[in-house]
């Protein structure tokens, strides 16, 4: 093992530059897939002719398929139907594909959470359906969701790593460029690599813990 040479100053940017990229297709992800993950759950809630039952079937369908193979139809099936996508969107849509089925579950179960007293009351005093899911059901459904939520972000950041296969210049991309050099290196890149990870997952851990207990 060689830290001394492992931890240059040329290869810890290069980590780190990977490390941005990484982070910057899970913040778009991130973002992407809770919105479209909430507008579906809400759609599937809300149970409407055809599209719900539609949209199920899809979600379904998506959630039993692996991250890899969709990370896979995005940059090289998606192309052969004239949609081509580079390297770093190709993981995004894949990310934010796979992500949104994930989320719309997590809304749906939470919105079914919500105490069906609570909707009839809403109900009863003047509220429309879209007034009673906006202003009752959804505020406190997703107080309910903040923990399996973050929790579906924290597997999302470390899924980014899959995007290696297409070689994304991402975290893993470059640290496998970095331990091609050396054998030595293997291991102080790969820890390093796994307290980078750690980092940005525990923090997130920790502000899932202080909004679930500032809720309680």
């Amino acid at each position: 093992m060689d830290f001394v040479g492992a931890y240059a100053p040329a290869h810890l940017k290069f980590l780190l530059e990977g490390f941005v990229v990484t982070l910057e297709v899970a913040f778009l992800s991130i973002f992407s897939s809770f919105l479209i993950g909430i507008i579906i759950g809400v759609l599937r809630y809300s149970r409407i002719p055809f599209l719900s039952p539609l949209l199920a079937v899809g979600v379904e369908t998506i959630r039993n398929l692996p991250l890899l193979l969709i990370i896979f139809f995005t940059y090289f099936a998606l192309p052969e139907v004239g949609f081509k996508l580079d390297k770093f969107y190709a993981a995004i849509l894949a990310l934010v594909i796979f992500e949104s089925a994930m989320l719309s579950e997590i809304v749906r179960s939470g919105l079914n959470s919500i105490e069906k007293g609570q909707i009839e009351a809403a109900r009863s005093s003047g509220l429309t359906y879209t007034q009673t899911l906006w202003h009752i059901v959804l505020p406190q459904a997703l107080r309910r969701m903040v923990p399996p939520i973050v929790g579906q972000f924290i597997s999302l950041l470390k899924d980014t790593s899959l995007a290696v296969v297409i070689a994304l210049p991402e975290l893993m991309n470059h640290a496998q460029i970095i331990n091609g050099q050396n054998v030595n290196y293997v291991i102080p890149i790969f820890l390093l690599v796994a307290v980078m990870y750690f980092v940005v997952n525990y923090s997130l851990s920790l502000v899932s813990r202080r909004l679930e207990h500032k809720h309680i």
